[in-house]
């Protein structure tokens, strides 16, 4: 029985990937294979297009014999599976009914899926790539006969040209053109008796051996779950149609078009003109293979992340198709549930109980069936065929595809309710993975599905949907159909992606047979995910192939002809392997995207909120803390990312651009037979990443350390009282207490709303605060959801209670950013570093290029040459470039972390030092903070407190009433209401002046939209209403005012005398209240409507003095260019005064809040530049003031404390919240965290901005300058003096001691100067411009002449050698002193000097570490000579750099002024 199934399963894979007219020529016992739940039996015709007949037939025969339970054909796996006990049913019985009934039917032309012969056809593979390495060893032994190694390398080059590929493929067949191709690759390579080619190969079969056990498992675990339901394996193959033209062509075919006959041309060249090996080398060199090995390897990745995700693979080829997709077909049944969700409800009647009736249509409605009717306790629904006459808008019904449902209560027509087909949870983010990777399209969709998910093209979606495929193909796309039962559209599909559908009913429905994959929408999103990172791959592929040829045709052509080949085909065989890694380790990080999470489709925005706590079994005093942490176990959530390894950080170091140049360098060492010289630049390269990782690993902590500081805290009620927990200890039914200013936490049902409003920008990108209720909504959008809070909004008025239903990364927001998963853009100083990457690069690979011309033109050796070549141009490369803003960024982070302020992103740095409009509150900034109460006023005469006198009094004693409720212990919040407390408290003032009691009914607390604080109060004359607050706000809603004599009305003179004594005070630098009150009905409640009619009182006056130290601060800011902008709530008058004690106002002039409502954006914006001061602004206005700013191209800075200052902090370019007393929603929001609230703090911020990027241009100019100064040394000492005076291994000894530790020492460095004047010369533009530029150029020439003058008093004393010593010491030593005398007093930048100084002496004199770097130790007058070059040309660099700056400056002013025609001033 075993040497049966060997035979079977051998004859059935060589049947395999035989082309179609010789299958049935070779002898094919049938085979029966066990599975689980049964037996499978190979089918060969049966199971085809058109054989249902056949197939009925079949499983009846099947299912009449004893022991079979039932019996279904599948004609995607060509077998027929049989529910049985296989050691109980007679197994050749079934083997003869089969095939009786199987020989009748016409054979199948497609290849059926058999994934277990497909792993062992990779280990067939696999272990004959291993059998031929051993043969080769074998013949080499022997001295066996070798075959041309030309005959491989064709064979390669026809297999990697697309045209002579895809000819065999349509002739042939995909199958049988691959064994074909890799038979003959195998058995030739083997021949040629050279195992670089094979060992490549075996190491691709091993990645290919890996992917087909994956896809072998995944599948084993399919077939566990088709054996327990019946049905699920019966399916008949769709017919498609051949595809009209062959598939367009990716990045690696179009590569291979142009490569493959050039690659051909030079090898036919190279025949003619050469002798030996030289032809097959260039041929193997260039034969474009590495790219589609990098490809293989990717495909290899996707198909293990797919299985890990329950997605079976039945094609593997289909990956390798990935890089070529552009459009994406996905069909409604795959977005959708099946079952109908509320859209909308239109109430009929009036004063409707909305609660009671959303609550009713849950319990009323099937939503697996719309169209069934139903009642309970007198309510009742029933499909409503014409709703158009009962809607106030039936064309937004139309246009969202909405089924009318009438609802009914006792017979009366009371709402009718609109659904819409419920779109899946996952849906959303598999449309943003389909627009990602190309145009998409929805099939078998309305309008309105379509209009919800965001897809601007719809197809039908029935048969003729792949008639359309087919139209697209012909058009020249290569086209993924998305579909659960589209079958013949996912037949057609150049990839069809089958969504598998556990809960299907009919038979064969479950799995989508008929495409390459299947699995559920969350595999489905994942393969989606990764098609454009396909694409990427292989153009990386294609990059790295090109590369790898250049490098290889020079190997071939470098050095004896007898060895060319084994040059070329290492490098080939380098190229191939880190192609592999290069495909695998994007495939890895691509398979890693994160998985996007199913959210609960529990609709607690429509639930009454008793239902929603019955549900979470949960109270209104919440959980207990035993409960919440069994509901925290369950939930599972993922562990906050902590700081980075630092292993992980060098790793990170490693990948910049740089890495592949330094690379290749090596690499091109080794194989010329440098290997000392190859490992000296892997050992610059990997100790310069090393003490990068060591840096930012350190920063990372420190960062890490800070930003756990911020963390917001929340308040949690228990059964035993309210305690204050963190997010990450929340847990669903966990009932939390939401007041202004306080972050969301979680995304929460609320059950209790007082004047609750969230800001929920962050989440809908809405402006406008969103009123919250406890009412039920069953608005589909969440934006409409008024019910809920969601994480990451925060409060802007009023409290609340809610209670928890998703944490973490289940809420909508956690999901949002899971799905995100990008990188942030690049800041500028990223860009320019980039740009300054892009420019290196070459001049250091031209510089390799003269030094190797000069070289072969003196007529030495190519091999020869190639190494000092290889060796210049990897020192000229900055390793340290791509991460010295980074080390500094972090390390000025760190510093002003002890200088209370908290950077919450290190990029924020890059960011401050650009900042050139900071707009700010006074209060607590430029002021102490401390507002007291200083004055009262009648309206026409005032006092000091401490003189008020009876009328006074009552006007204090009016804002006592009107201010929150205070003793017993309670906080007052709003420093405005303690002030007034304070003072009242100071003149023994209660509420109940004037009167025999008062006692407190309700109120309205003050927000910031309102403008007042409001209390309805009881005393025994009735009750009575005060208000407190701005005085345009209250003296709007009074119409009479308090006299000696009596109450007189306030008509449009009293009005005006009232707003004199208001400007009055203002100008005396108070801010200024209003109080006003009138007599009260007796109802207890209090809203808007009643704050009418009040008799006006009096004035408050309330003083909060300026900082001694802010008029300093502000002038420093004015000199570095910082343009200062107060946005303030006082009164105009009051913001004017400050801003003049401060000299912030510098002529121009105060707008108030007014004042901008009425101008558009277009007009803000360019009034902008004339306004210092804005006044009587609300938090709205200071999001479009920064907003305007930003547009009209300012950097802005911006602080804030309240909840209301969230938008504009999040707003601006830097946002900043001042710590002691912001909000939550505050500090989550900003940037930068300012726990003393002073604004020299901030100064201290920007100044280190500013001062990065001086650090930064002056590492810079270490990197770079001196690199240039290497290059003109050597190259002109070789032009000059017949040989470069540096050898290889000298000039990466340069780079190592003079690059990396001294650059990065002063990266992180302490700002030099905090001046202003020269501050205000720092930036992206000056600092990474033409001073950069002069200080590169300076730092070259300073190197340059100090070496040249060096190496010629050397050579005039000495031996050459010993010149060139000296050279190298005065080379290393320039470059050391010119960073010693840039980086000031810093006391490492001194040690990293000293060090790399001692480092030199040691090498130079130790005479055997000597003689391995070509070195001579040197005397006393050597030294003299190398370090007093070096000391005089750093001491006449910076005796020249002042003028040299000057001129610089004058010249680019001179530009600016050209560029902005400006006159010239005398």
């Amino acid at each position: 029985m075993f040497l049966n199934q060997v035979l079977t399963t051998s004859a059935a894979l060589l049947r395999g990937v035989l082309p179609e007219p010789f299958r049935d020529l070779l002898p094919c016992p049938r085979e029966l294979r066990l599975c689980p739940g049964g037996l499978h039996i190979n089918l060969r015709g049966i199971g085809r297009p058109g054989s249902e007949a056949a197939a009925g037939l079949l499983e009846e025969r099947l299912e009449s014999i004893p022991g079979v339970e039932r019996a279904e054909v599948n004609g995607r796996i060509a077998a027929v599976f049989v529910a049985c006990a296989p050691d109980q049913v007679d197994q050749d019985k079934l083997l003869a009914v089969t095939a009786e009934l199987d020989e009748q039917e016409e054979h199948a032309h497609e290849s059926p899926v058999r994934l277990v012969e497909e792993h062992l056809l990779a280990t067939v593979r696999l272990t004959a790539g291993v059998t031929g390495i051993g043969l080769i060893f074998l013949g080499k032994a022997m001295r066996a006969p070798q075959l041309p190694a030309a005959v491989p390398a064709l064979l390669q080059l026809a297999n990697g040209t697309p045209a002579i590929r895809e000819q065999l493929d349509r002739r042939l067949g995909r199958r049988p053109t691959e064994a074909l191709f890799t038979t003959a690759n195998l058995v030739t390579q083997t021949l040629t008796l050279r195992p670089t080619a094979l060992f490549v190969q075996a190491v691709a079969n091993v990645g290919r051996y890996i992917e087909t056990r994956a896809s072998r498992h995944a599948w084993e675990s399919l077939e566990e779950r088709l054996a327990t339901c019946p049905g699920a394996y019966h399916h008949i193959r769709a017919e498609a149609r051949r595809r009209p033209v062959p598939l367009p062509h990716g990045p690696i075919e179009r590569y291979a078009d142009v490569v493959a006959p050039v690659s051909a041309a030079a090898y036919a060249v190279t025949r003619v003109l050469a002798r030996g090996e030289r032809a097959v080398s260039i041929l193997v060199s260039t034969t474009p293979r590495a790219a589609d090995l990098s490809r293989e390897a990717f495909a290899g990745a996707i198909s293990r992340a797919l299985g890990k995700h329950d997605t079976v693979v039945f094609d593997a080829d289909c990956l390798r198709k990935m890089d070529r997709v552009d459009t994406v077909i996905l069909h409604a049944d795959a977005l959708t549930t099946g079952s109908w969700t509320i859209d909308r409800v239109e109430p009929l009647r009036e004063k409707e109980d909305t609660g009671e009736l959303y609550s009713r249509l849950y319990s009323l409605i099937d939503f697996s069936d719309p169209g069934r009717t139903g009642t309970v306790e007198g309510w009742s629904v029933r499909p409503l065929p014409d709703p158009g006459p009962l809607l106030s808008d039936a064309a937004l019904w139309r246009s969202r595809g909405l089924r009318a449902v009438e609802v009914s209560r006792d017979g009366v027509r009371v709402a009718v309710a609109g659904l819409a087909p419920e779109i899946d949870a996952l849906a959303v983010p598999v449309v943003g993975a389909a627009k990602a990777a190309g145009t998409v399209l929805l099939a078998g969709g309305d309008e309105g599905l379509a209009q919800r998910l965001g897809i601007g093209r719809t197809l039908p979606g029935g048969p003729e949907l792949a008639g359309h495929v087919h139209d697209l193909q012909a058009a020249g796309h290569c086209v993924v159909v998305v579909s659960r039962g589209a079958w013949r559209s996912l037949a057609q599909a150049d990839i069809g992606v089958g969504v598998i559908d556990p809960t299907a009913a009919e038979p064969g429905c479950m799995v989508p047979w008929d495409g390459e994959l299947a699995g559920e929408l969350h595999g489905v999103h994942l393969f989606l995910r990764c098609l454009p990172r396909a694409r990427g791959n292989s153009a990386n592929a294609v990059r790295l192939g090109a590369a790898g040829a250049c490098v290889g045709t020079l190997l071939a052509i470098a050095g004896p002809a007898a060895t060319s080949l084994r040059r070329a085909q290492l490098a080939g065989a380098a190229v191939s392997l880190g192609a592999m890694a290069l495909g695998e380790w994007a495939g890895q990080n691509a398979g890693r995207v994160p998985t996007p999470l199913r959210a609960d489709a529990t609709p607690w925005h429509a639930m009454s909120a008793r239902e929603v706590l019955s549900r979470l079994r949960s109270s209104s005093e919440g959980i207990a803390e035993e409960e919440a942490g069994k509901r925290r176990a369950e939930a599972a959530p993922e562990e906050a990312e902590g700081p980075q390894s630092l292993a992980r950080a060098t790793m990170e170091e490693l990948a910049n651009p740089l890495t592949p140049a330094l690379a290749t360098g090596a690499g091109i060492s080794a194989l010329v037979g440098s290997a000392l010289d190859a490992v000296l630049i892997s050992g610059v390269m990997v100790i310069n990443a090393f003490l990068g990782g060591v840096q930012r690993y350190k920063a990372d902590r420190a960062l890490h350390r800070l930003t756990e500081s911020t963390e917001v805290l929340v308040r949690l009620r228990r059964p035993g009282g309210v305690v204050e927990a963190t997010k990450d200890e929340l847990a669903p039914g966990d009932v939390i207490e939401l007041r202004a200013g306080d972050a969301v936490p979680a995304d929460a049902r609320v059950v209790k709303a007082v004047g609750l409003e969230v800001d929920e920008s962050t989440l809908t990108g809405e402006s406008q605060l969103v009123t919250k209720t406890a009412a039920p909504t069953v608005a589909a959008a969440i934006a409409d959801r008024s019910s809920m809070v969601y994480q990451g909004t925060s409060i802007a008025a009023g409290s609340g209670r809610a209670v928890v239903v998703a944490t973490g990364d289940m809420t909508e927001s956690g999901r949002s950013a899971r799905l995100a998963g990008e990188p942030s853009p690049p800041t500028g100083v990223e860009l320019r570093l980039r740009e300054l990457s892009r420019r290196i690069l070459p001049l250091s690979i031209a510089s390799g290029v003269v030094l190797l011309l000069t070289d072969l033109l003196r007529g030495r050796p190519l091999a020869a040459a190639l190494t000092p070549a290889v060796s210049l141009t990897v020192a000229a490369v900055p390793e340290g470039l791509p991460f010295v803003a980074t080390v500094a960024e972090l390390a000025a982070a760190r510093r002003l972390s002890r200088r209370a302020a908290l950077v919450r992103n290190p990029s924020t740095i890059e960011a401050l030092g650009r900042v050139n409009v900071l707009c700010f509150d006074k209060t607590g900034t430029l002021t102490e903070g401390r507002i007291s109460l200083r004055h009262l006023s009648d309206g026409w005469s005032g006092r000091p407190v401490e003189e008020a006198d009876a009328g006074l009094r009552r006007v204090l004693a009016a804002a006592v009433r009107a201010s929150p409720k205070s003793g017993g212990g309670r906080v007052i919040a709003h420093p405005t209401d303690r002030a007034v407390l304070d003072g009242a408290h100071r003149l023994d003032v209660t509420p109940a002046e004037g009167f025999d009691s008062w006692e407190r009914v309700d109120e309205m607390p003050f927000e910031p939209g309102r403008g007042y604080h409001a209390v309805l109060g009881r005393t025994g004359q009735g009750h009575l209403l005060s208000v407190k607050g701005a005085p345009e706000i209250v003296l709007t809603h009074c119409t009479t005012v308090h006299r000696e004599t009596g109450p007189v009305a306030c008509d449009e003179t009293v009005r005006a005398e009232l707003e004199r004594e208001v400007e009055r005070l203002a100008r005396q630098g108070y801010r200024v209240l209003a109080v006003a009150q009138r007599p009260a009905s007796d109802r207890s409640d209090l809203d808007e409507s009643r704050i009418e009619e009040l008799c006006f009182l009096g004035f408050l006056g309330l003083a909060d003095p300026v900082r001694p130290t802010a008029a300093e601060s502000v002038r420093r800011l004015i000199r570095a260019g910082v343009r200062i902008v107060m946005v303030t709530g006082d009164h105009p008058s009051t913001a004017e005064a400050i801003a003049v004690e401060l000299n912030a106002l510098n002529g121009q002039r105060v707008m108030t809040g007014p004042e901008l409502d009425e101008l558009d954006d277009e007009t803000l914006t360019k009034v902008l530049p004339d306004v210092a001061v804005f006044a009587r602004t609300t938090p709205a206005h200071k999001a479009r003031i920064v907003t305007c700013l930003r547009r009209a191209g300012e950097v802005v800075a911006v602080t804030g404390d309240g909840a209301n200052d969230a938008p504009a902090i999040r707003t601006a370019d830097v946002g900043i919240a001042l710590g002691s007393r912001a909000t939550p929603a505050a500090r989550s929001a900003a940037d930068l965290v300012v726990t003393d609230d002073r604004i020299e703090t901030i100064v201290d911020a920007i100044v280190e901005g500013r001062a990065m990027w001086t650090s930064v241009r002056d590492a810079l100019s270490i990197l770079l300058g001196g690199n240039i100064g290497e290059i003109a040394f050597t190259v002109g000492s070789n032009l000059l003096a017949g040989g470069s005076a540096l050898n290889a291994r000298q000039l990466l000894l340069v780079n190592l001691l003079t690059d990396m530790v001294p650059a990065m020492a002063v990266a992180v460095r302490p700002p030099a100067s905090t001046d202003p004047d020269k501050l205000l010369a720092e930036g992206p533009e000056a600092s990474l411009g033409a001073s950069l530029t002069r200080d590169i150029y300076l730092r070259a020439a300073v190197t340059t002449a100090a070496a040249t003058a060096a190496w010629i008093l050397g050579r005039m004393t000495g031996t050459r050698g010993r010149a060139n010593t000296i050279g190298l010491v005065a080379l290393v030593s320039a470059q050391l002193l010119q960073t010693f005398a840039g980086g000031g007093r810093d006391k490492i930048v001194v040690l990293a000097s000293l060090s790399s100084l001692a480092v030199l002496w040691l090498i130079v004199t130790v005479p055997g570490v000597s003689a391995v770097f070509g070195c001579r130790p040197l005397g006393p007058a050597g030294w003299v000579i190398g370090l007093g070059s070096a000391a005089a040309a750093t001491l006449v660099g910076m005796l020249v750099q002042r003028p040299v700056r000057e001129a610089t400056t004058r010249a680019e002013a001179e530009r600016r002024r050209a560029a902005a025609h400006l006159p010239v001033p005398a």
